[in-house]
């Protein structure tokens, strides 16, 4: 190898990390499961991110296969994400995790609870680690679909 390719593969490897995570987004799904007459959320984190944040907060490392860690993220995440209905905040239940090295996926449920209970939602997860944090919500209601996005400045938004 000549010293001139040596010396752009030495480059590129330096700047690999910066053009492989330039934005920072979660994506979750709410939708109502007629078989079960639940409410469910189905939230996807990029791995590295929901790592960076747990680090960050808590000064160790972590990983998201360990159940004791995945509780850690629950914690956040219930502090983070909520839906409220005319009663106030409708209660959540904690599914179950699946981690992987590009994605954390998250399943909640709200059992017996239709959509249209939900009123307004609360999404701040990440965004108060990450100023860029962008977090989209689709919200299948039958054969109708549509979006709301989350950022810092705009945790909070109706449902109807």
């Amino acid at each position: 190898m000549t010293l001139r390719a040596l010396l752009l593969a030495l480059a590129l490897s330096c700047t690999a990390p910066a053009w492989a995570h330039r934005f920072h987004a979660g994506i979750a799904e709410i939708s109502f499961n007629e078989n079960t007459g639940s409410l469910e959320v189905v939230h996807t984190y990029m791995s590295h991110d929901v790592e960076a944040l747990l680090s960050n907060l808590y000064q160790r490392q972590f990983d998201m296969g360990e159940p004791d860690d995945q509780a850690v993220f629950r914690q956040y995440l219930d502090k983070q994400f909520w839906l409220s209905g005319s009663a106030g905040r409708l209660p959540l239940k904690w599914v179950g995790m699946t981690a992987d090295t590009e994605n954390i996926t998250v399943f909640q449920e709200a059992p017996a609870t239709p959509l249209a209970q939900a009123t307004s939602m609360h999404n701040a997860v990440m965004s108060d680690f990450l100023p860029d944090q962008i977090n989209t919500v689709n919200i299948k209601d039958g054969a109708t679909a549509r979006t709301l996005t989350f950022d810092r400045a705009h945790p909070d938004q109706p449902l109807r």
